[in-house]
């Protein structure tokens, strides 16, 4: 084990985590997730991986609520069969096993494309099908999204107060605007080593990338598409909230943080899944319109924003055959991308992963042996058809899942968290690798789905909804 500078600000979240328990202390959680590269600590042991500050949160996180009063119980609540949970502790189960048994049953039946480990760089190699390091962290990386979606889903039922997933999401929306801007503004004055404090994960660190010649913002990130990823949960998210808790003042300030730092990004396939994500939410939103309770908001911004992207579409065409910077910047982030060598690449890690499919009779060649440019392709070649059908299912149910009494404060929580996971969703089924959606989408959703039993069981019982009585959240929403 080596500890590395970041070090100690696992340690501190996790002294904050203990004080004030899961559910309160959600926001210590979610401001480590835009801190992406920053390690708690590496390990030299299995090939240099690394343990990320959130990482180790997570784990934190999941027993100080194993080891509060009565939380065995809730805990097995949380898996009832049907639920968003169950489906979860399946995919676990199957990924399980594809990890352990799949590359050795199948060894050198197939080739795969993996990742390996050279000088604390990541390369891709084509390799015969085997047992590798890979396997392991995959799974240790799926089983940390399943501690963090089990441990929220509980922690929130139990206490059922939406103001907390607010305020981490306050904090986690801010931190990672912050970091963006840091990351620029030092590199413009040539202080960019000042952030080597928090870049201490044995990962490529792209700081210095630019695209159409502004610097690529990465934040707490490795690179511009996984901070472009992250920033699009948190717009998805604020989105959703603004439309549906129409006096909170936060939401539209934390909206235009979100918007920003998605367009800053840079990065083309978080701008391709906006563009995807919209779409998506527009028409969702317009089928709402024809029931009775839509909001008239929603309705409102809705026809507004399909006009507005209607003329940004006129305008960007325009300036793309008249305006030469305009021509160039479009060229390197979309129409460029495909048919250079990392687009090449990537399609030929696509190819590979459906023919590991077809060569595994589709039981797939396990969790961690299969690298793919999709997420749902990276699912079907990594843990077989089974395994991703369980996935879907999960995420089906977990969309589907109510989000409570119009006008309450965990309806806008709930609907909020679902267009975050969807937002991500959008990217990762366009550029995903692994199956792990990452620690983000978990939380999201664990937090939301803790909400919704909750609320569905006060609307069995007849119970009134709990008022969120001590966070700041509710202060923001008057």
């Amino acid at each position: 084990m080596q500890f590395v500078p970041s070090t100690p600000i696992a340690f501190v979240a996790i002294v904050l985590l203990l004080v004030l328990g899961a559910r309160r202390g959600a926001w210590v959680f979610f401001a480590l997730l835009p801190f992406g590269a920053a390690a708690a600590f590496n390990l030299p042991a299995l090939g240099g991986a690394s343990i990320i500050v959130a990482d180790l949160a997570a784990v934190a996180m999941f027993v100080i609520l194993i080891l509060t009063p009565g939380a065995g119980s809730s805990l097995i609540g949380s898996v009832r069969p049907w639920q968003p949970g169950f489906f979860l502790t399946l995919v676990i189960v199957v990924s399980a096993f594809s990890a352990i048994f799949a590359p050795r049953f199948f060894a050198g039946l197939t080739e795969v494309f993996s990742i390996a480990r050279d000088e604390s760089r990541d390369t891709i190699v084509r390799n015969p099908l085997g047992p590798s390091a890979g396997n392991i962290t995959q799974l240790f990386r799926l089983m940390l999204g399943y501690l963090v979606f089990i441990g929220l889903a509980t922690a929130f039922r139990r206490a059922a107060e939406a103001g907390s997933l607010v305020v981490a999401m306050i904090v986690a929306t801010s931190v990672h605007f912050a970091m963006g801007w840091i990351d620029v503004l030092t590199y413009a004055a040539g202080l960019d080593n000042l952030l080597e404090f928090i870049r201490t994960a044995n990962y490529t660190i792209r700081v210095t990338d630019t695209m159409a010649g502004l610097k690529r913002m990465i934040g707490g990130f490795p690179e511009a598409s996984s901070f472009g990823f992250f920033s699009l949960g948190l717009f998805g998210f604020w989105l959703q909230y603004w439309l549906s808790m129409h006096r909170s003042r936060a939401a539209p300030w934390m909206l235009a943080m979100a918007s920003i730092a998605v367009l800053r990004s840079t990065s083309s396939s978080a701008y391709l899944s906006l563009v995807v994500f919209l779409i998506g939410f527009a028409i969702f939103n317009f089928f709402r319109f024809l029931r009775p309770e839509a909001e008239r908001r929603s309705v409102a911004v809705t026809v507004a924003g399909a006009l507005l992207l209607w003329f940004a579409a006129v305008g960007a065409t325009a300036s793309y055959q008249m305006v030469e910077p305009v021509t160039a910047f479009f060229d390197d982030i979309l129409f460029d991308k495909m048919e250079s060598d990392s687009g090449v690449e990537r399609m030929s890690w696509n190819t590979q992963a459906l023919t590991n499919f077809r060569d595994t009779w589709g039981l797939g060649a396990g969790l961690g042996s299969v690298r793919a440019s999709n997420w749902l392709i990276a699912c079907l070649g990594s843990i077989g058809a089974l395994g991703t059908a369980l996935f879907v299912a999960f995420l089906t149910a977990f969309l589907l899942s109510p989000p409570g009494p119009a006008g309450d404060a965990r309806h806008g929580s709930i609907r909020g968290a679902k267009a975050g996971v969807f937002a991500m969703l959008s990217s990762a089924v366009l550029t995903h690798s692994t199956p792990d959606l990452g620690l983000f989408i978990f939380a999201l959703a664990g937090a939301a789905t803790g909400l919704s039993r909750a609320a569905t069981g006060e609307s069995v019982s007849g119970a009134p909804p709990p008022r969120d009585s001590h966070d700041l959240a509710t202060m923001l929403p008057s």
